[in-house]
């Protein structure tokens, strides 16, 4: 009789898909797959969908997520808005991965460098505020921004409805 493999809780499987993971910052042989896992989350209405010229205009801002036999599994970018502003913006992970903490290593690789960089605060706007507000965010008030963070809008699906919310963090 065979036996069965033991069971690993929910925690040690994301420590261990976190030991795999690999954070780099963007390729421009990434920029299709980018593309590809941004539009499908957003198909889901997770996130707002980008362009390829969206994409390749803005790589720089990108870091990819990696893990061996897999490939690219996700994507987030650091998008410089002011001089000690910065948005977190099409953060994407494919469906296999999510809730093993991808997404999380792909927003703190992005502080790390906002903090690199001297940038004290970070929002996003995000249709799942709750993420965020686990890795140190606080819900604010879209008021708070400045006006300059909504030149995208007017591309936006949603304009002038917007169901995102805006998130925070005062960096250290």
């Amino acid at each position: 009789m065979e036996e069965s493999p033991p069971r690993i809780n929910s925690s040690n499987r994301q420590n261990k898909m976190k030991k795999e993971v690999t954070i780099r910052k963007a390729f421009m042989e990434d920029v299709p797959l980018i593309h590809k896992i941004i539009n499908a989350n957003a198909r889901h209405n997770t996130l707002l969908p980008r362009s390829l010229q969206e994409l390749y205009e803005n790589l720089r801002d990108f870091f990819i997520a990696e893990i061996p036999e897999k490939g690219v599994v996700g994507c987030c970018a650091l998008h410089i808005t002011w001089a000690d502003l910065a948005e977190v913006k099409s953060l994407a992970v494919v469906n296999e991965v999510r809730n093993k903490g991808v997404g999380k290593s792909l927003v703190e690789a992005c502080l790390r460098e906002a903090r690199s960089l001297g940038v004290r605060r970070v929002f996003a706007l995000t249709m799942i505020p709750e993420f965020f507000v686990k890795l140190g965010f606080s819900n604010i008030s879209k008021n708070e921004l400045p006006h300059k963070v909504w030149s995208e809008c007017v591309r936006c699906p949603y304009f002038p409805d917007c169901p995102e919310q805006a998130v925070l963090i005062v960096l250290k």
